[in-house]
């Protein structure tokens, strides 16, 4: 069946600005990190899409490695692109990353203009797209110049492959850095993609300041902590969850200690009329300087739970207290 996507799509949707620039994202992107690739359900990763796009998610981000295997979730988000978007290609905001292992060899990872600008072309192909709307650097090199990397960056847009470019997982200085050779450059960066949630904080030590005085945009990736900031491990390790896969990046290390913690949250989420993910987000958002959060999805439905967080984003004096005495 040909999809035709609401006509409501952009009645509830939040749109916000990539910190000064023009550009505007849905407060709500939709990740590809997990769930996409080659080893998953190809028509669920098409009908999460199609949901997605309904309810005004305009926003979807990719990388080269995302699949497994890598490179899988771009081959299959291109067929969707082709099968179902292809008349909707100016609404979306498709966003690619170059940084991690890809092919082997010394050119085949990290941050030099060799292997920036190749990985760019092997997604344009991967995903039959002329061009991405952003495209990132997707970790500093501590072995190439931050100028070969940040100069591989506005060739791609020079070249009409990128519209924009960013950063992801950099830290404050070499943010700020960046920013500086980019502006130089004539291709001022947009937006940072670092990870951040309410059990990894380290953007608030200098990163948002950052951000802020150069007026780039942040889009939180893992603002769920990988599925841990939701009601699936309440009672330990549910099976076919992130942590019960060989191949994930969440570990049941990680899962075990925080049980508490998530369980007491869940607790508060509730109070507040929301789910433990919808208070999740919501937090992350409560900060101005976020542009938009990153989710990623394994159904339509928690998409659904997702979005819905929107229809509550303040919170109290007294629940931030006692979210930080949770957390503590």
């Amino acid at each position: 069946m040909q999809y035709l996507p609401s006509e409501s799509r952009y009645d509830s949707m939040q749109y916000n600005r990539c910190g000064k620039w023009g550009l505007k994202l849905p407060a709500v992107s939709l990740g590809l990190w997990h769930n996409f690739g080659g080893v998953d359900f190809f028509e669920n990763g098409r009908k999460m899409l199609h949901r997605a796009f309904d309810l005004g998610i305009t926003h979807i981000d990719l990388a080269n490695n995302y699949g497994p295997p890598p490179g899988s979730a771009e081959e299959n988000f291109g067929k969707i692109l082709k099968q179902d978007f292809s008349a909707y290609r100016d609404e979306l905001i498709i966003s690619s990353k170059a940084g991690y292992l890809m092919w082997p060899g010394p050119y085949g990872e990290w941050g030099c203009r060799k292997y920036v600008l190749a990985s760019l072309d092997q997604s344009l192909k991967r995903m039959g797209l002329d061009y991405v709307d952003i495209f990132y650097s997707h970790r500093p090199d501590p072995n190439t110049p931050l100028e070969e990397t940040m100069m591989a960056l506005d060739q791609a847009v020079r070249s009409g492959k990128a519209l924009y470019v960013g950063i992801s997982n950099y830290p404050a200085d070499m943010t700020k850095e960046a920013s500086r050779i980019l502006k130089e450059l004539g291709t001022p960066c947009l937006i940072h993609q670092p990870k951040y949630s309410m059990f990894v904080r380290w953007v608030e030590d200098e990163l948002l300041d950052v951000l802020e005085e150069e007026g780039i945009g942040c889009i939180p990736f893992s603002p769920l902590a990988q599925g841990l900031l939701t009601d699936k491990y309440l009672n330990g390790i549910p099976e076919g969850s992130r942590a019960a896969k060989s191949w994930g990046f969440l570990q049941e290390s990680e899962v075990v200690p925080a049980i508490g913690k998530v369980q007491k949250l869940n607790e508060l989420a509730q109070q507040r009329g929301q789910s433990l993910a919808q208070m999740a987000l919501a937090w992350v958002l409560k900060d101005k300087r976020i542009t938009s959060v990153l989710i990623g999805a394994s159904s339509v439905q928690q998409i659904d739970n997702n979005v819905e967080t929107l229809k509550n984003l303040d919170f109290s004096e007294e629940e931030l207290i006692l979210i930080e005495k949770i957390l503590g």
